[in-house]
């Protein structure tokens, strides 16, 4: 059966199973850094952001581009390297630092005034800036505002209970006229638990449809041996573009 012909929301809010209640804590996400088990980091960059590169920028330079649970992820120092201004935020300092050492790029270390216990890593150069520290203590006044997001294992790996938490700062966290390309991910949520968390596009509607346009790109067969063993038999990354407006 060709389950890439499935629209991104066959299986709608009321199937998300036992998932709706599901949550992964701060410690176990830090303790997957600890230990490696970070499957979900891709050594080569995402295919769909390099593929979608120019409906981010939109013909613009020199942006401001935001990475939500940034992880040590290649591409912001791609876009950096571009003229790009980037900044993530990112719970494991261990992520942070993984991230500045493999690309072998200096950087120096401070305190958020405003964060208890959180810390800024930023390039030497100044173009990249991670904070240490929960995405819910940011806010605009703390990391300004941003021309463009790359949600790749953001909002799929939130607690669903938090997703109307994540969805509200990300819209504060955005200037008006930028683009936001949103990767959710299509299984059914009854045969694996998440993270990453099934997030149909009904859901994405209700979260985000009060303030921008929102547009399916592309639904990509992503299936793997990994999906398998979690004991499923389709997995679908979806792309969007959600187009804030003035």
């Amino acid at each position: 059966m060709d389950h890439s012909a499935h629209p991104s929301g066959l299986l709608e809010a009321s199937d998300v199973g036992s998932q709706k209640e599901r949550v992964v804590t701060e410690e176990e996400w830090l303790e997957k850094w600890e230990m490696g088990n970070i499957g979900f980091h891709k050594e080569e960059g995402h295919p769909l952001l390099q593929k979608y590169l120019d409906v981010l920028l939109n013909g613009r330079s020199g942006l401001r581009i935001f990475f939500p649970l940034c992880g040590k992820a290649v591409e912001m120092k791609w876009l950096a390297d571009m003229g790009h201004s980037v900044v993530g935020v990112e719970v494991s300092e261990q992520a942070v630092k993984d991230f500045f050492s493999e690309h072998s790029l200096p950087y120096c270390e401070e305190p958020v005034p405003e964060i208890s216990g959180a810390k800024m890593f930023q390039s030497t150069s100044g173009n990249i800036s991670l904070y240490c520290c929960s995405i819910y203590d940011l806010s605009s006044s703390i990391v300004g505002k941003f021309d463009g997001v790359w949600d790749r294992g953001a909002l799929v790996a939130v607690n669903p209970c938090d997703r109307q938490r994540y969805a509200s700062l990300m819209i504060s966290l955005v200037e008006k006229n930028s683009s936001y390309l949103l990767v959710t991910v299509s299984y059914d949520p009854n045969k694996y638990k998440g993270p990453p968390f099934y997030v149909p596009e009904s859901e994405i509607k209700s979260l985000f449809g009060n303030c921008c346009e929102i547009r399916c790109l592309e639904k990509v067969d992503d299936f793997s041996e990994r999906h398998k063993q979690w004991g499923l038999d389709y997995f679908l990354e979806v792309l969007y573009l959600l187009k804030f407006v003035a």
